[in-house]
């Protein structure tokens, strides 16, 4: 299922839903005993899409597991994204609950079994992670949960979610998203009465994610991949040949955001005649095989291209061996933080404020032109933008300077 006919469903379908099951839920209430509200037990958080903000999701879910224990915290995303929660491993494998995204029938398919799945569990709490989805909210809601936290409009103009969340949160754009997921989860305990939540200070953003620490399965099979382009590779010699990522994104499905794949080609070139003795990695995935091969070939001998080649473990495994990291702004521009990973992140039509990766190793490059950021909750990332200047703007000089700084640090 791809993205635009997501935000269709989401935007058509999920606003009747929403309706729907306010009325159903208007009606439950009438129904349903008045006491006194029961303790948080056991908690779901619903974030369906985006790897890069499920880490950013970690102190959320550590604040939960200190609360509950790690036994009694649950997620709920689609089956791609798994990956990266079964990485952080801060709740049971088996407390991950997914969906798949690969068509409609699928979905609806594998919908209802982590619906009844959820239902069995008793759950009594579901978290909203999505910023005014309305499909995260339904799930939320269908979860079974008596106590549902999530964004509300109150008296804005913001989309409509219906009255499906017992603990209305008032949406803050100031907030980086890390703040506001340790909000959502704060508010699952506050006084729902006590509205608009969260009236209670933020989590301060000097945040440490935790460092991904690579087996030696993970290092052999790494050197095995990396031992065709540089036969001499072992684990033991980490640092002897410096490594230089890319992860252009060659085929975004958000291509206002993207770095012009030209603009990498000549950065890589850059990189060749400044530090000579360093390899420049591409990453991507299987659909961009053949766009990250031609960038190696155009930026010529000691470039290479990985796309396709590695898993989401096998990428960050690769970035712990790593010298440096250039990315647009994308998930693995957060996992390079979990490898503790120096890194250079363009931003453009998204704003660092909100979505910039944790932690001190990271450069970020952002013009900050009036139109940006044009990307909001608001709009489903549907940006009108036809000329990504705030992209364009940035050249290949400016990045390698930047580059070369990181380097030498």
């Amino acid at each position: 299922m791809n993205n635009k006919l997501q935000q269709f469903l989401d935007r058509y379908l999920g606003t009747v839903l929403c309706w729907l099951f306010s009325q159903v839920e208007k009606i439950l209430r009438l129904f349903r005993k008045r006491k006194a509200e029961e303790a948080v037990q056991k908690i779901l958080f619903v974030k369906p899409v985006e790897q890069g903000a499920i880490v950013l999701a970690w102190p959320a879910l550590k604040r939960a597991v200190a609360a509950v224990g790690r036994e009694n915290v649950y997620f709920f995303c689609f089956e791609k994204n798994r990956a990266i929660l079964d990485l952080l491993d801060v709740i049971p494998q088996e407390n991950v609950i997914t969906a798949s995204d690969r068509g409609s029938f699928s979905f609806a398919f594998s919908m209802l079994q982590a619906l009844y799945r959820l239902r069995r569990l008793k759950i009594d709490t579901a978290v909203d992670l999505e910023i005014f989805a309305r499909i995260s909210v339904i799930i939320a809601w269908l979860s079974g949960a008596r106590r549902c936290v999530g964004l509300s409009r109150f008296s804005g103009e913001g989309p409509y979610r219906g009255n499906l969340v017992t603990h209305p949160v008032q949406y803050n754009p100031y907030l980086h998203i890390s703040q506001a997921f340790d909000v959502y989860t704060r508010a699952a305990f506050a006084d729902k009465e006590d509205a608009p939540l969260l009236k209670e200070t933020v989590l301060p953003l000097n945040i440490s994610l935790p460092e991904f620490v690579p087996s030696d399965e993970d290092m052999a099979e790494l050197g095995d991949i990396l031992q065709k382009f540089q036969p001499e590779w072992s684990a033991d010699k980490k640092g002897e040949y410096p490594f230089i990522l890319f992860s252009p994104k060659c085929v975004d499905e958000l291509p206002v955001r993207k770095w012009p794949d030209s603009y990498f080609v000549e950065l890589g070139r850059m990189l060749r005649k400044s530090h000579p003795e360093a390899c420049i990695l591409i990453t991507g995935l299987d659909n961009e095989k053949e766009a990250c091969e031609a960038m190696a070939a155009a930026i010529g001998d000691g470039a290479f291209s990985l796309a396709g080649a590695l898993t989401l473990r096998g990428l960050i495994t690769l970035m712990t061996v790593c010298t440096l990291f250039v990315s647009s702004d994308s998930g693995p521009a957060h996992f390079s933080v979990l490898a503790g990973l120096k890194s250079v992140v363009l931003f453009g039509p998204e704003t660092p404020d909100l979505y910039g990766p944790l932690g001190c190793n990271c450069k970020i490059i952002y013009l900050k032109l009036a139109c940006s950021p044009c990307f909001s909750p608001m709009n489903y990332r549907l940006s009108p933008c036809k000329n990504n200047r705030c992209m364009l703007q940035i050249s290949a000089e400016e990045v390698h300077e930047a580059v070369c700084e990181m380097l030498e640090t």
